[in-house]
């Protein structure tokens, strides 16, 4: 066991017995600390640090100070998003999970449309059905800020090196994160996955091959077959969807800012404003489905691709928002959903409004086009 420990160090989650010490190193960074002041305390304390940082970690060591395992991490996130699911959403529903075996450890594949929630309601499924929770892939980088990179590996994520640029570093990198995932699942622990890298910014949920050719970095090493060694790594796909679109003026605006420019450059520190808008804001109904563990239709990593794709938007959940923008005039919908949606619709402004449609009508569009296909 020590000697996966090593092999994994640089990249995956704390163990019980460094809890403790990164807990310890949370409450003495004053922007960790600074950050909960903000979200927690009056505003005109904020400007005076000398106040808030002592009142604050006081808070902290009352709070974490025992904290020593991850299963107490996990019980104090599921805390955390208990009172954020009642805060921000009016539900948050699932579908399949109840046909998984709580005893297998599967690789969850799903959409990505939140940074930090997708994976994170994923989780509040499991621990509300009493499953275990999984460990959850972030790319390196989101792991900009010391305290960012200590909450990730305290709350089960593993570390995906995107920062990695030349060939052999690559290679070395994507056939350490293969074998880190093969090793988890062998070990019982279940894993989170995004389809692809990055969050589908224009409604479209397609999965990547280049990440299930990653997959099978450790599957040709074995030298299996790669059917074989995708049954053996019991995807399941999961499609959530959400009523109010995350961070939806924010994708619009980067969408529109190719449009006109060919190229969007991140702003530093853009990518933790759109975790704190996609936590601190109202996303009406979340609905998770999970899939069935994929057994046939996997020959190819594109093929693969396709039968994840067709889990995701066959198993998708339309809300209003989605009929309304695709169009559909057939669909039941709500008077105070209907006049909700169009609400949050007049503050987009004027340019980004056919972006934000589409975003909201692709999972729609995409549905119809499967029924289609599937009837010919």
């Amino acid at each position: 066991m020590s000697e996966s420990v090593d092999k994994y160090a640089d990249i995956r989650p704390y163990n019980d017995d460094e809890v403790a010490d990164s807990v310890a190193r949370l409450i003495a960074d004053n922007a960790f600390v600074d950050v909960i002041a903000k979200y927690n305390l009056p505003r005109f304390l904020s400007n005076f640090p000398f106040i808030t940082r002592p009142l604050v970690r006081s808070q902290l060591r009352k709070k974490w100070g025992n904290t020593a395992s991850v299963e107490q991490v996990q019980h104090e996130v599921a805390d955390y998003l208990n009172k954020l699911i009642t805060r921000t959403t009016s539900e948050v529903t699932f579908s399949g999970i109840d046909k998984l075996d709580p005893k297998q450890a599967y690789l969850f594949i799903s959409n990505h449309r939140d940074i930090v929630l997708d994976p994170a309601l994923v989780n509040w499924g499991l621990f509300k059905h009493n499953m275990p929770t999984v460990r959850i892939a972030i790319g390196d980088n989101l792991l900009q800020i010391p305290y960012i990179t200590e909450l990730m590996r305290l709350n089960k994520s593993f570390i995906v090196k995107r920062s990695a640029k030349a060939p052999k570093e690559m290679l070395k990198a994507l056939s350490q994160l293969s074998a880190y995932i093969y090793d988890s699942l062998a070990e019982g622990h279940s894993i989170w996955i995004a389809q692809k890298e990055g969050r589908a910014k224009d409604g479209f949920d397609q999965t990547d091959p280049a990440l299930l050719k990653m997959l099978q970095l450790q599957g040709r090493k074995q030298k299996k077959e790669f059917a074989e060694y995708v049954r053996e790594l019991k995807i399941v796909p999961v499609s959530i969807s959400y009523q109010y679109e995350p961070c939806a003026i924010a994708k619009a605006k980067e969408l529109y800012h190719k449009q006109q420019h060919g190229q969007y450059v991140k702003q530093q520190g853009e990518d933790i404003a759109s975790i704190v808008e996609g936590f601190s804001t109202a996303k009406g109904h979340v609905h998770l489905a999970f899939g069935e563990p994929i057994e046939s239709g996997c020959e190819s990593p594109e093929e693969l691709a396709k039968t994840i794709d067709q889990q995701i938007v066959d198993s998708f959940f339309l809300h209003p928002g989605n009929y309304i923008a695709g169009g559909c005039t057939q669909a039941v919908i709500d008077e105070k959903d209907a006049a909700a949606f169009n609400e949050r619709l007049a503050k987009v402004p004027e340019e980004l409004k056919p972006l934000v449609l589409a975003m909201y009508a692709k999972p729609f569009h995409r549905k119809a086009e499967l029924a289609t296909s599937e009837s010919e």
